[in-house]
């Protein structure tokens, strides 16, 4: 397994290129979620909350992304948000998806969140064992919440609180 000794920055606009070409990767496999390709950048960034926006750097190369979306616009979920972690293909198992969801995770709180929640494609090992790594549990399985190429997929739900934010 390649170690990578990477830095974590704020995302900025105009890293949004390699950010949707690491999220168009994930779509690849199948197994990242049921979109069938990456929105525009008009989309992603008023889904996206712009306090919780992480890039992971290999030198000058952005390798992996993390970011919070809202849950509800209702204020009594305000502290509740959906996680979103990508790596790209050369990177993955390296360590940079760890390293990307902690230190969301402590974004996460300083902006105030006390629940984030993660809706991970069943098949998914990966991101499940990253999540658990990472103080998440699991609440339960949804079945068939998503249609992917015809076939229904189902997603595990994970939730981590905070011990920090909203206590």
């Amino acid at each position: 397994m390649k170690t990578v000794n990477c830095i974590i920055e704020s995302m900025e606009d105009d890293d949004w290129e390699a950010v949707r070409d690491i999220y168009e990767q994930g779509i690849a496999t199948g197994n990242a979620t049921v979109e069938t390709q990456a929105p525009a950048w008009d989309r992603w960034n008023r889904v996206h909350r712009a306090d919780c926006r992480l890039i992971a750097k290999d030198g000058d190369k952005v390798v992996g992304w993390a970011a919070l979306s809202h849950v509800s616009d209702r204020d009594a979920y305000a502290g509740v948000a959906e996680v979103s972690v990508y790596v790209s293909d050369g990177y993955r198992r390296t360590g940079v998806g760890k390293l990307l969801l902690q230190s969301l995770v402590s974004t996460s709180e300083s902006a105030g969140v006390w629940t984030l929640q993660a809706s991970i494609l069943v098949e998914n090992d990966a991101s499940i064992a990253l999540h658990s790594a990472c103080g998440f549990r699991r609440v339960g399985t949804r079945e068939r919440i998503g249609c992917l190429h015809g076939r229904w997929r189902d997603t595990l739900l994970m939730e981590r609180r905070s011990d920090v934010a909203g206590v």
